[in-house]
């Protein structure tokens, strides 16, 4: 079954090749099609589109598919195009004549720009909700262990006095401008496209308030042209805030591959959590890290895959678009995987004591005794001289002690105006209303 079709038939291989794999990626939007479809009946009930009675009947048929969806039963069968074509069918096979009213006022286009929204809107939340995690235990590992040094570099050469603390607090930080992208692809996903139709609107005289406020959007895409540009626009949005997201846990991978190393040797896990090498014995290898670090570098390529798909593609429908599908939905669990799995590692990380103790790194400290001289009152470029020809020929001695106090610094590292304004993030979702489409199916 096709919602288009006519009197005619297409051919078997046009038909497979412009589905592709619309089966497969419409079952993950299967529900929110649901949803948007029963937004969409109240709605023409409302204007007269449809009788009371045909809108009972058509919420039992849709909240008993929404079911089957819940159970896993649910499946978009061989010869029938998508899932707004699944539903109609089974609807239309239950109930009659009345099955066929749902699509009134709807084109597929707007149909798929819901369920994609409704879906993204989803997945963002359950983002939200992995990143949280992680940055609690980020701020957790950087209080337990604020006060143990670590060596800062730059270039790859010694830098500075660091310290698990400060290292630890910076990704959780990293994390709080990551979600502030992706709550702008939250308020972005957040816009009702339903209404526009083909991307013209139509003649019926549809309620697009009151199907914003049952699917609980914060608002309309008013411009029906412009909610049918927003198809791949949202995607390509929502990929960069998720690759953001993939930069951070890229980054924090690549320093506990370098820190497990026997040549840096700063932290370990237990060997549970590592794996080996089939000749070599000694060999406890950071697996989970390093393909945290690959599947984030392969979603840092998402926006621009979804980008030049949407290059030099005018307004309106294009084929085109349906592609974006395939990529941008299994970016989300994918990211959550990686999200969990660096949580769960995380939380039985092992750190070393006493490691800027080691004769190579006494050299870290030439700053302090840098700034130790012009608190005594030498000139910075006087001093910087002088403990460089200290270094020079050997004679340098390190001053062990860190006295860090400003903001940020190591004796003061913030994380409680950190967790302030992760919170300040947090507060700017509106979580709660989103969750008003769920009555739709009670």
């Amino acid at each position: 079954m096709k919602l288009w079709q006519k009197n005619y038939e297409v051919k078997d291989k046009v038909s497979q090749f412009t589905i592709g794999k619309d089966r497969e990626t419409d079952l993950f939007l299967a529900e929110f099609d649901v949803i948007g479809s029963l937004a969409h009946i109240k709605m023409l009930q409302s204007i007269g589109l449809l009788t009371i009675q045909e809108l009972q009947e058509l919420e039992i048929g849709l909240k008993e598919i929404y079911q089957s969806i819940q159970n896993h039963t649910f499946l978009i069968q061989e010869g029938i195009e998508d899932v707004h074509s699944q539903v109609e069918f089974l609807l239309t096979e239950k109930l009659g004549e009345v099955g066929k009213k749902i699509h009134s006022g709807r084109s597929r286009n707007d149909q798929v720009l819901v369920d994609i929204k409704l879906f993204i809107r989803h997945e963002l939340q359950s983002i939200t909700n992995e990143v949280k995690q992680l940055f609690s235990l980020l701020i957790l590992l950087s209080e337990k262990h604020k006060d143990l040094l670590l060596v800062g570099y730059t270039h790859f050469q010694i830098a500075m006095p660091s310290s698990f603390g400060l290292w630890f607090g910076a990704y959780a930080e990293s994390l709080v401008d990551d979600l502030l992208v992706l709550q702008s692809a939250y308020h972005i996903a957040n816009q009702n496209p339903l209404g526009s139709a083909a991307g013209y609107g139509t003649s019926f005289p549809l309620n697009r308030k009151m199907t914003t406020e049952l699917l609980g959007f914060e608002e309309l895409n008013y411009n029906s042209v412009y909610a049918q540009m927003t198809r791949g626009k949202t995607e390509k949005i929502a990929a960069f805030a998720i690759s953001c997201i993939g930069g951070t846990l890229n980054k924090l991978s690549s320093d506990i591959c370098l820190y497990m190393s026997q040549n840096f040797d700063f932290l370990t896990f237990p060997k549970e959590f590592t794996t080996g090498s089939s000749i070599m014995p000694h060999k406890k290898n950071p697996d989970v890290f390093e393909l945290i670090r690959a599947k984030c570098s392969r979603l840092a390529g998402l926006p621009n895959e979804i980008n030049l798909i949407l290059a030099n593609m005018p307004s309106g429908y294009h084929r085109d678009l349906q592609l974006i599908k395939e990529n941008i939905i299994p970016a989300f669990n994918e990211i959550k995987d990686c999200l969990q799995i660096a949580t769960y590692l995380l939380e039985n990380i092992i750190v070393r004591e006493d490691i800027v103790n080691d004769e190579k790194y006494k050299y870290i400290f030439s700053v302090e005794v840098v700034n130790q001289e012009v608190l005594q009152g030498m000139s910075f470029r006087d001093a910087y001289k002088k403990v460089g020809l200290q270094i020079e020929n050997g004679e340098f001695e390190p001053i062990r002690e860190v006295r860090h106090t400003h903001e940020g610094s190591i004796g003061n590292l913030s994380n409680d105006e950190i967790q302030l304004k992760m919170n300040k993030v947090l507060a700017g979702f509106d979580f709660e209303k989103a969750q008003k489409m769920y009555q739709l199916v009670q």
